[in-house]
């Protein structure tokens, strides 16, 4: 028995593996995603503020208006981007298209670039718009 165990072949551990496109992209779909519930409780308090009157309101939007506000807010965008963008690439797997090896690494980083210039595109945009 003391044999058997010490021929059994090793499991793979994270130095064995190289980070590619396609695991980074899934590792940060899945980081996106959790990020994605903290930042619903931040629209949700949001909503609050804005059913419960103008003072508060007028609170949130302070606390959303400085800079760390700010930048919660635009890391919250960017993962909201980054996590679209990932479930697309999903949705066209489940259709059956892009499995290719070198179409998926091309989708992967194509993700990695689009996230944050749409991001970007879109707090431009609100500015303008604001």
């Amino acid at each position: 028995m003391a044999n058997a165990a010490k021929n059994r072949p090793l499991s793979p551990h994270l130095q064995v593996y190289k980070l590619i496109p396609t695991m980074a992209s899934s590792i940060i779909h899945r980081i996106t995603g959790a990020a994605l519930y903290f930042g619903t409780l931040l629209v949700a308090w949001w909503l609050i503020a804005i059913a419960s009157g103008e003072g508060y309101y007028d609170f949130v939007s302070t606390i959303f208006g400085s800079i760390i506000g700010q930048i919660i807010l635009f890391g919250f965008t960017w993962a909201l981007v980054q996590h679209l963008l990932g479930g697309l690439r999903h949705f066209m797997w489940d259709l059956g298209y892009g499995f290719e090896k070198h179409f998926t690494t091309r989708m992967a980083k194509a993700t990695f670039v689009a996230a944050p210039v749409i991001t970007i595109l879109l707090w431009v945009v609100g500015y303008m718009v604001r």
